[in-house]
């Protein structure tokens, strides 16, 4: 059984890949889970991130933006004395003001999954990469989808971060084409 070479030998990579990454995400808190921590991923490596991810959702209320939009100053305190997650105050504010944002998407298309799943039409999109190294850091629709959501107040959804959420809800099935996954995440969506 031949996967993507990028989990390496790591068993929380591996699994990561083998159950989650590329699966079309329809939960609003997946979504925006992933969203927080993909902020956070930003300047460091996603397996730092997936190592906290228990604790982030202990911390986060199991990221319930609608708990999370009413931080204020003493839980962002509580947030930055935190060990278990990063402890970056831009990272964390954004989240919160996320949330907030995300509640308004859901108010206006009734639900996140609704609007960002409309960029495809409902429909993942499938690449057809035969190496790792052929993989974008983003695309001209991470592009579109990261303006929209600044044009909407978030914050920290450049491009890249956006398309490793596409990536991350099976938005784009980014398996390389020898991948067992890929083959999986093809035949399911027939």
């Amino acid at each position: 059984m031949y996967r993507c070479p990028w989990p390496e030998n790591d068993e929380l990579y591996t699994r990561y890949h083998d159950e989650e990454w590329g699966v079309p995400v329809h939960d609003e808190r997946k979504h925006f889970e992933f969203l927080v921590l993909e902020i956070n991923q930003a300047g460091l490596s996603w397996k730092t991130v997936l190592k906290k991810r228990g604790h982030y959702r202990k911390v986060y209320d199991n990221f319930d933006p609608a708990k999370v939009a009413k931080y204020d100053d003493e839980k962002i305190m509580q947030l930055l004395n935190d060990a278990g997650i990063i402890r970056n105050r831009r990272k964390i504010e954004a989240s919160i003001h996320n949330a907030k944002r995300f509640l308004e998407i859901q108010e206006e298309f009734g639900s996140f999954d609704s609007y960002i799943w409309n960029f495809v039409n409902n429909k993942p999109l499938v690449n057809s990469w035969r190496h790792n190294s052929d993989i974008p850091p983003r695309t001209e629709l991470s592009d579109a989808i990261s303006n929209d959501l600044r044009k909407r107040g978030f914050k920290f959804v450049g491009p890249t971060i956006i398309y490793a959420h596409m990536q991350a809800v099976g938005i784009v099935n980014d398996h390389i084409v020898n991948c067992y996954r890929y083959r999986q995440l093809v035949e399911s969506e027939r």
